[in-house]
């Protein structure tokens, strides 16, 4: 399957939104350029000896995605002596790692589609991409088990971590937690663990600064967790065509995004918060037992219209800031500034 548009154009996109100036946009360029080596290199990883294997483990990869994982690699790698082979290796073993757990998440949620495709599992079945989400957990640590015992390490902690994340989320908050701060964690295990790793390896392995790798580390965890926040803003939009799945589709799913958990913080004390939480619930229930999901446009347009839904995006930014003031320590750069931008960016998408 040849690369598609949405990787090409996120690809030229990411890099030069991160970088301004006639030589910035070079930085930029050079930049696109190890990138398109990764995903060249990440293809090659996704051969399997079975013709069986090659389709599943590929579909998702080539159904895009921003590979925003790589770029920070790439970027954080540049404080110290930049991208090399063991840095584009790195790259490529944090994004497989996330492409594994995106096969394994769509099984656990029922996901229909994922990156405006339809799910791994309803083009084959839930074995296969489970399977398939296997194979490349285990290409990824084939890649790793080269790089040395911190590399090794760091993999299978954070390996760790995007389990306990999923399985908490699975569960949900118990007896004595409070849900949001359980909401935050989860997405900071199943999101910004990875994306810290990924920081943390451009520094390894670009032999940058020691005193650099918990910083960019604590940026990556922050900015992982500002993503999330800012997909449940995004969830609510009727921008289908920027979304790829239906505005208010995890609302109709009965899944608890931060701005659900602020609106069921506040039912207690403000009567209609609480009426619209109750036709949520009870929308929910009823598009699990079959009802047509568009049972819930209405409350899915007045969530949107709520100020939870605001105060989820200030969240968000908030997050990205606290991200922007763990990099005090580098020094002023185009790094930095790009970084500083990267975090910007992913708070202000729409898509």
């Amino acid at each position: 399957m040849s690369r598609p548009e949405a990787y090409d154009t996120a690809t030229q996109a990411l890099p030069m939104r991160l970088f301004r100036g006639a030589q910035d946009r070079r930085h930029a360029k050079a930049l696109q350029d190890q990138l398109e080596l990764i995903e060249a290199e990440l293809a090659e990883h996704l051969r399997f000896a079975s013709p069986i294997a090659d389709a599943p483990a590929r579909y998702l990869m080539d159904a895009g995605g921003k590979r925003i994982r790589p770029m920070l690699t790439l970027l954080t790698s540049e404080l110290g002596d930049g991208p090399d082979e063991l840095v584009r290796r790195a790259a490529q073993a944090v994004e497989l790692t996330h492409l594994a757990s995106l096969y394994h998440d769509d099984v656990m949620d029922d996901a229909k589609l994922r990156r405006g495709v339809p799910a791994a599992q309803t083009v084959w079945s839930n074995s296969v991409a489970i399977l398939a989400g296997d194979l490349l957990f285990a290409r990824a640590s084939s890649l790793v088990s080269g790089m040395g015992e911190e590399a090794i390490l760091l993999q299978a902690r954070t390996f760790e971590r995007l389990c306990l994340g999923q399985l908490h989320e699975t569960v949900g908050p118990q007896e004595g937690d409070e849900p949001i701060a359980h909401y935050i964690q989860v997405l900071a295990d199943k999101t910004g663990a990875l994306i810290a790793t990924a920081a943390r390896m451009g520094v390894m392995f670009g032999h940058g600064p020691a005193e650099y790798a918990d910083p960019v580390m604590e940026y990556g965890e922050r900015i992982g967790v500002a993503f999330q926040l800012i997909d449940d803003v995004i969830d609510l939009s009727p921008k289908k065509e920027q979304t790829g799945k239906r505005a208010g589709t995890d609302l109709r799913a009965g899944v608890a995004t931060l701005p659900y958990l602020l609106l069921q913080q506040r039912a207690g004390e403000n009567p209609a918060d609480a009426e619209l939480l109750g036709r949520i619930d009870a929308g929910a229930a009823a598009i699990a037992e079959g009802a047509d999901p568009a049972l819930l446009d209405p409350e899915v347009e007045a969530l949107r219209a709520h100020e939870v839904t605001r105060e989820t995006e200030a969240t968000a930014k908030r997050w990205a800031e606290e991200a922007k003031q763990a990099l005090e320590v580098l020094p002023k750069s185009p790094v930095k500034r790009a970084l500083e931008r990267m975090a910007d960016s992913i708070v202000n998408r729409e898509g």
